[in-house]
């Protein structure tokens, strides 16, 4: 429930204050005062698209300032996660428009997107006016406005069914998915095979290749490694027969006989001996292993030479396919045989899912059914409702008829369209409301829907701008009646230009205009006793002392008492 509204420089409201509240506020006024700024704002709170052209000429900016009184926990939670705040139950929502047509919101006291405003309004406001009327044209708003009426458990078999519908539309993109490229990926199995099949008959190993390089340098060069390890050797220990060759191990070995055989003379030369003593072990020892290396090197021929360079061409072939070295070719093989394993198994996913769309098609056939079911008997409950009503709008020799019919195929909303006829007149058969019903006819029709819609699915503040244009007379007092008895569960607020509607009001608006000045600008006051009764009289015949005039208003007044 709107409690406050404050406009600013919008339309030729200069600065007002609207006391609203709960009940049915009626907003009068001349033409032209502004009244539709009234609904305009209110349309500024909802998210509305803003008009830089509305703001008052002269102004920098309009600026709309709404107070509401909500206990929607829904409501709670997108304020709380645009990081306002509801306090004692109210919500304060705002809205600037600069007049180079920049908008900015404001949500619980922090500046939100403009579109958050939108959000909020599906759960706070419902709007109806001219746009409303061609909105309940179309085929869409039709049928939500029958799924309104079916109630909690029409909505949620809509919901499993949008979820079923949803999740089969996903299984179908996926089967025809695999089942358009099994072409293409039979033949990425076909080339991930060969691939597999190159690098397993070579088989690499990580690092094989540095090996590989440093065994081809060692065998390219065996020649001269055997020469210098022989003569190596001979220095070391020699094996010659000569009684002059010398060798290094030999002449350390005179050189230990000779210390030993003085150094119990000088003590000074023991360290001198034990270090001979252990080059001579040294030298022993590189002999022998000289002597080993010499031997492998006689078992290396230049097949094992042929053999290495084989091996690093084919790992080098490998290279050039797969990468640069081992570990990439390894790595490139493992993914290979991943996606191998995926591709092999789409034969039996495509079994899976097609079983799994199948199962999931006929659930949602199974919904669709249950929501035609659920559709066609709130659709005869609502034909007969709104018929009643229309028949305490003036409307006596009308029936409403909602039809339910199948569509061509299965949509968002299940298989069903809707469609409100109307017969105007006894005989004449049930046609689209927007191809019979005139001007006054439609908007009848409309408040009789939200009047039947509303005791199922009640909104908290409903906007009516005109909703009785084309109306009056006793047709004008049965609308005023609708409205009241809608504002007893919701707040209704009206723009309207029939003292008839205006009288069922319990809060009456009036919007003044002032030209003073040479320019008009305009305010709101709140209307009681005689200021009302003038009102009333102005909007029954133009004047507001006529004494005629004035009676019909007493006598209007007096109804909603008694209604």
């Amino acid at each position: 429930m709107i409690e406050e509204l404050r406009i600013r420089d919008l339309g030729v409201i200069v600065d007002s204050t609207v006391p609203l509240g709960p009940g049915f506020t009626a907003i009068t006024g001349e033409t032209g005062a502004g009244k539709t700024m009234v609904v305009s704002a209110l349309g500024l709170l909802m998210g509305e698209r803003s008009d830089a052209g509305a703001v008052r000429a002269g102004a920098a900016q309009a600026r709309v300032h709404g107070i509401v009184r909500t206990t929607d926990p829904a409501v709670d939670e997108i304020v709380d996660e645009l990081g306002g705040a509801i306090e004692d139950g109210e919500l304060v929502l705002s809205r600037t428009v600069s007049a180079e047509g920049r908008s900015r919101a404001g949500v619980g006291g922090a500046s939100a997107p403009v579109g958050s405003l939108g959000r909020l309004a599906d759960r706070l406001f419902a709007v109806h006016g001219q746009s409303e009327q061609l909105r309940l044209k179309s085929a869409a708003a039709q049928r939500e406005t029958l799924d309104r009426f079916g109630g909690e458990a029409l909505s949620a078999t809509l919901a499993e069914y949008r979820e079923s519908h949803k999740q089969r539309q996903i299984l179908s993109a996926r089967v025809a998915e695999l089942t358009d490229a099994r072409d293409e990926r039979a033949a990425e199995a076909t080339r991930l095979r060969s691939e597999l099949e190159e690098i397993s008959a070579v088989d690499p190993q990580i690092g094989e290749e540095t090996e590989l390089a440093g065994r081809i340098e060692l065998l390219s060069n065996v020649e001269a490694l055997r020469s210098a390890t022989s003569m190596a050797h001979e220095a070391l220990a020699s094996e010659s027969d000569e009684p002059l060759a010398r060798d290094a191990g030999g002449l350390v070995d005179d050189a230990v006989r000779e210390l030993e055989r003085v150094a119990e003379f000088d003590s000074r030369l023991a360290a001198v001996l034990e270090t001979l003593r252990g080059v001579s072990f040294q030298i022993a020892d590189a002999a022998t292993e000289l002597a080993a290396y010499a031997g492998d090197l006689d078992e290396e021929g230049p097949g094992e030479l042929a053999r290495a360079n084989d091996r690093l061409a084919a790992l080098n072939g490998l290279f050039r396919l797969y990468g640069p070295d081992s570990a990439a070719v390894i790595a490139t093989g493992e993914a290979a045989a991943e996606r191998l394993a995926e591709l092999d198994g789409d034969g039996g996913l495509v079994d899976e899912l097609t079983q799994l769309l199948e199962v999931e098609t006929e659930r949602e056939r199974e919904l669709a059914a249950r929501l035609t079911d659920q559709r066609t008997t709130a659709a005869v409950r609502l034909s007969e409702l709104v018929t009643a009503e229309l028949r305490q709008l003036a409307l006596p020799d009308a029936e409403f008829v909602v039809e339910v019919s199948h569509a061509t195929s299965l949509g968002s909303s299940g298989g069903d369209e809707v469609q409100l006829l109307l017969s105007p007149h006894p005989g004449s058969a049930p046609r689209p409301v927007a191809k019979t019903a005139s001007g006054g006819e439609l908007s009848r029709v409309m408040l009789a829907l939200e009047v039947v819609v509303a005791a199922v699915d009640p909104v908290p503040t409903f906007v009516f701008d005109e909703v009785d244009a084309g109306v009056g007379g006793a047709a004008a007092i049965e609308i005023g009646r609708r409205l009241a008895r809608l504002s007893r569960t919701s707040q209704v607020i009206v723009v309207t230009h029939l003292a008839q509607v205006a009288a069922f009001a319990s809060n009456h608006l009036q919007v003044v205009k002032d030209s003073a000045g040479g320019f008009t600008e305009s305010s709101l006051c709140r209307l009681d006793g005689d200021a009302r009764l003038a009102e009333m009289a102005r909007l029954l015949s133009g004047l507001s002392d006529s004494g005629s005039a004035l009676e019909h208003a007493a006598e209007l007044l007096a109804l909603r008492e008694s209604a």
